[in-house]
C-alpha cells in the first residue's frame, strides 16, 4: 500500500527559506505491494542510478533542522497524514512498513503509533542520526529502525507490506491546478518601487529587476481573490498507475475567461491529494491502488468548472488559494509586463511542464498565451 513515491527538486533558493524544491522529506502516503521482497525490488528496476552531485547537495539540504521544522509546524499537512494513518490503520496494523524519506521520523512513528509491526525508516541525509534519537525517546526502538542511505542502496531483508512516502514538491506534478491571477501588491513591490526612489527616477533598473523578480517561479501565498476564473486540471495523476514516462513532459492547453477587469500579472499554480482508500482492481492488478492520488487541473474547453473532491470520498490535502496556507504555498508564475484585462476576456495558450537535461530534479515550464490580440512565451525553470 502506498500513498506517492517520486522525485524531489534542488535546495531553495534566496527567494525562498526552509524546504528544498520538490518532494523528499519526511513523507506520507501509502501502497501495498503483495509480498514485496528486496530482491524483487531488484528484478523490478535492476539497475540503481548513480548518487550524483546534485543529489549530495539536496540531501544535504534536507540535514538542515529548518527544513524539517517549516514542514513539521504545517498542521495541514501534518494532521491530514496523520488523520489518513489513522483512518487506514487496518491497512497498517501488524505489518512491516517502510518509510521513503523518514525526515525526522515522525511519519515512522505514526504507523508505529498505528500498530506496525515494524517500520523501517530510510534517509539520505544526516537527519537520520537525530531521527534515531527520536525513536529511542519514544522507546519506539523495538519497531522502528532508522537506515541512513538512499532507498536504492539499502537492504531490507524481509517483506514490506507498506511503503509510505511524501513526495510532493512544490508545483506538484501532481492534482496540478493553473489559473490566471492579479498580483498588483507584488508587482508594485518589486517593480514599481523603481519608478521613483526617494525622488529619483531609476525607471533604467526596471528591465533588471522585473528580470530578478520574474524570470523564475516564485513560492507565495497568495488568496481566492487573487485568482480571476476557475482553475483548469493540468493533470491528473493515479500513483498505481502513473509511469515515469508519463512525468517527463505534460503538455496541457487552457482557455479562461476572466471574471473580473483587473490586471493579469501571471499564472498560478498548485494541487490537491486525496487519501481516498483502496478499490478493488481487476486480477491482472498485482498491486492494490495507492490510498492517496494527485490532480493537476486545468480547463478543458470552454468549461471551467473547479474540480474539487467531496469530503465524503476521503481525506483532502489542499494547497488551493481559498483553502489554509501550507508550507508548500502556491507557485507563481509572473508575467515580465501585466495585462490590462476586462470582464470575460479570454486568456487562452497551453503549458508544458517536462524533466530538465541538466539535472532531473530540474523542471523546465514553457508557457505559451494569448489575450486581446496578443501572443506571448515564456520560458522558466523550477530549480
Amino acid at each position: 500500500m502506498m500513498l506517492g513515491n517520486g522525485y524531489a527538486s534542488s535546495p531553495a533558493s534566496r527567494r525562498r527559506r526552509g524546504r528544498p524544491r520538490g518532494g523528499g522529506g519526511s513523507g506520507y502516503g501509502f501502497w501495498q505491494p503483495q509480498s514485496l521482497h528486496h530482491h524483487q525490488q531488484q528484478e523490478i528496476s535492476p539497475v540503481v542510478p548513480p548518487c550524483t552531485e546534485f543529489d549530495m547537495a539536496y540531501f544535504r539540504a534536507y540535514s538542515h533542522i529548518g527544513v524539517h521544522e517549516e514542514m513539521l509546524k504545517d498542521r495541514v499537512r501534518t494532521e491530514t497524514y496523520r488523520a489518513a494513518i489513522m483512518r487506514y490503520q487496518h491497512l497498517i496494523s501488524d505489518k512491516v512498513v517502510l518509510d521513503v524519506g523518514c525526515g525526522t521520523g515522525i511519519l515512522a512513528i505514526f504507523c508505529a503509533f498505528a500498530g506496525a509491526r515494524r517500520v523501517y525508516a530510510v534517509d539520505a541525509s544526516e537527519i537520520a542520526v537525530q531521527a534515531s534519537e527520536v525513536v529511542k525517546e519514544n522507546n519506539l526502538s523495538d519497531k522502528v529502525t532508522v537506515l541512513l542511505g538512499r532507498v536504492e542502496d539499502v537492504s531490507i531483508d524481509e517483506k514490506v507490506d507498506v511503503i509510505v512516502s511524501e513526495w510532493m514538491g512544490y508545483i506538484l506534478l501532481y492534482e496540478l491546478y493553473m489559473a490566471p491571477v492579479t498580483h498588483a501588491d507584488r508587482y508594485r513591490e518589486s517593480i514599481d518601487f523603481w519608478r521613483d526612489v526617494y525622488g529619483i527616477n531609476m525607471s533604467a533598473m526596471l528591465p533588471l529587476a522585473k528580470q530578478c523578480a520574474f524570470e523564475e517561479p516564485c513560492i507565495e501565498t497568495i488568496s481566492g481573490e487573487n485568482v480571476l476564473t476557475w482553475p483548469i486540471l493540468v493533470k491528473e495523476v493515479d500513483c498505481y498507475t502513473v509511469t515515469i514516462q508519463e512525468l517527463e513532459s505534460v503538455t496541457a492547453k487552457f482557455s479562461f475567461s476572466s471574471m473580473l477587469r483587473a490586471p493579469l500579472h501571471g499564472f498560478a499554480f498548485w494541487f490537491d491529494v486525496v487519501f481516498n482508500g483502496p478499490a478493488n482492481y481487476s486480477s491482472n492488478h498485482h498491486l492494490q491502488p495507492p490510498l492517496g492520488s494527485l490532480v493537476d487541473q486545468q480547463s478543458h474547453g470552454s468549461s471551467q468548472s473547479k474540480k474539487r473532491i467531496k469530503s465524503d470520498e476521503g481525506i483532502v490535502l489542499s494547497t488551493a488559494p481559498e483553502d489554509a496556507p501550507t508550507h508548500w504555498q502556491q507557485t507563481l508564475l509572473y508575467l515580465y509586463d501585466p495585462i490590462e484585462l476586462q470582464q470575460d476576456q479570454k486568456i487562452e495558450g497551453s503549458v508544458t511542464l517536462s524533466q530538465s537535461k541538466e539535472n532531473a530534479r530540474f523542471l523546465n515550464i514553457h508557457l505559451e498565451y494569448s489575450s486581446g490580440g496578443r501572443s506571448f512565451v515564456k520560458e522558466s525553470v523550477m530549480r
